[in-house]
């Protein structure tokens, strides 16, 4: 099947771009007219922005009528979408799914996209376009993501990481009374010792109306907690040929914590993203992509449609006091398509000219990202956050600093498994919380560590294929 698809491409490589060579020469040298050739022009599907207003496409614009004018070039945007969408539709076209469109000469991707194409050989290996001192100019874990099959196939132009956001109005005035401070948020026993306190304060906030407690914390991805957890904890979180968990100590470590404060209420269980429950007031304190600063906003807009204007701050995330400062990467890169040599290059000329230090500082800072490389961090970044405006946005930058200059970006492995057992992992986590707050809510007198370790169990048990 491999070998089919790979022909397949090649074939039509060929009558792509030749029947566009043929069709290009007719223009330089047709009816005698000039020799000016046509600008090449690329395509780009990315996910920076909407359709209407997007920081990327504005980087483009000015791309074209620079650089892009001098040598020729024009970068075209195709779509404007999110990552998963663009997973799905780079699978349908690499798979030549009926209706499917032609992929485009660069795309957004995340490792598990790749991983999941019938064939990574249609995309170029960047080492064959950037020297050895290109690349050693961008953070060295920021590449190591991108590396699949021993090629570099996926290029950071913005990455994001995993913060802390809290909604410090709320935050405020739970720890006025509690005396909780936000230095407890550090590390993961401190924040799921407040989770268990946060929801019997709230439930205490209305007396005559029992069990209405409310949520403290929210993880965006559970799967990363716990990932990042036992590896911080000095363990493997997965089996050694990458088609399980290995659920060792750690991992039973980091589960207990996790799930008592669940069991009281102290966790947002239901799905979705996390930022939605710090906008409706459901939860205070989330752990999400950094660029969920994007859906965030100043007001609170509460269940009974009374709103709040709030603070919105970005902390490092927490850590296991006894763990390594280990943190997930997140955001994806761009991978480039096998063309032409005209075609490639012209991509490549795009690509440098948006992860110049300076520039890439320019385009990542309208978006809530980190930049790609060293030089970025160190001499542009600190004085565009100074330059900043919106107090939200300068919070989190400085705790991109912190984490930047305290921490290591994990990069999780390259397993052909691994978007399973993600999936799998979100879904049952959740599911067997779910059920177990449940049982405890119906049977508050059942011994709280009986009901977690047996919880686990069922967990262990089910998850496996």
């Amino acid at each position: 099947m491999g070998e089919y698809v790979k022909n397949k491409k090649k074939i039509h490589g060929l009558l792509r771009y030749g029947l566009l060579g043929f069709f290009v020469v007719m223009g330089i040298t047709g009816c005698g007219r000039g020799t000016m050739k046509e600008p090449v022009t690329v395509t780009i599907w990315h996910v920076y922005g909407g359709q209407a207003e997007s920081p990327l496409n504005d980087m483009i614009a000015q791309f074209n009528e620079t650089v892009g004018k001098e040598e020729n070039i024009q970068v075209q945007v195709g779509s404007v979408t999110n990552t998963n969408t663009i997973h799905e539709s780079v699978l349908s076209s690499a798979f030549d799914d009926p209706g499917a469109e032609e992929l485009p000469d660069m795309f957004v991707s995340y490792p598990k996209t790749v991983l999941a194409m019938p064939d990574d050989s249609v995309l170029v290996d960047y080492r064959d376009y950037f020297s050895e001192e290109e690349l050693d100019r961008f953070i060295p874990a920021f590449l190591t993501e991108g590396q699949i099959n021993d090629r570099q196939l996926i290029l950071p132009v913005a990455k994001s990481t995993e913060v802390m956001f809290v909604n410090k109005t709320a935050f405020d005035r739970y720890a006025k009374d509690s005396g909780a401070s936000l230095s407890d948020l550090e590390t993961w026993e401190g924040v799921f010792r407040l989770a268990e306190d946060y929801t019997k304060w709230t439930d205490e906030q209305t007396p005559d109306i029992e069990g209405d407690g409310k949520p403290f914390f929210v993880h965006d991805y559970h799967f990363n907690y716990f990932q990042v957890g036992v590896e911080s904890l000095g363990e493997s979180f997965f089996t050694k040929d990458g088609t399980g968990l290995a659920f060792g100590p750690a991992f039973e470590r980091v589960w207990e914590p996790y799930a008592d404060a669940a069991l009281q209420g102290g966790i947002w269980l239901q799905g979705g993203y996390a930022t939605e429950p710090l906008r409706t007031g459901d939860a205070i304190v989330s752990v999400a992509s950094s660029a969920s600063v994007l859906y965030y906003s100043d007001t609170v807009t509460y269940a009974d449609n009374t709103t709040e204007k709030v603070d919105i701050i970005s902390m490092p995330c927490p850590v296991f006091e006894d763990g390594e400062k280990l943190v997930m990467q997140r955001g994806a890169g761009i991978c480039t398509v096998k063309s032409t040599p005209e075609r490639e290059k012209a991509c490549m000329t795009f690509l440098k000219w948006l992860t110049d230090a300076q520039r890439n500082v320019e385009f990542v800072t309208q978006l809530g990202y980190m930049p790609v490389t060293q030089e970025s961090f160190e001499t542009y970044l600190p004085d565009a956050v100074a330059r900043l405006q919106n107090p939200m946005y300068q919070s989190l930058y400085q705790a991109f600093q912190q984490t930047q200059e305290q921490y290591t970006f994990y990069t999780a492995p390259q397993y052909d498994a691994y978007l399973d057992l993600e999936t799998r992992f979100e879904e049952q986590v959740r599911q067997k919380l779910q059920i177990a707050r449940r049982s405890l809510l119906k049977s508050p007198e059942q011994p709280r560590e009986e009901l977690i370790r047996a919880t686990l169990e069922s967990f262990k048990r089910d998850y496996q294929p």
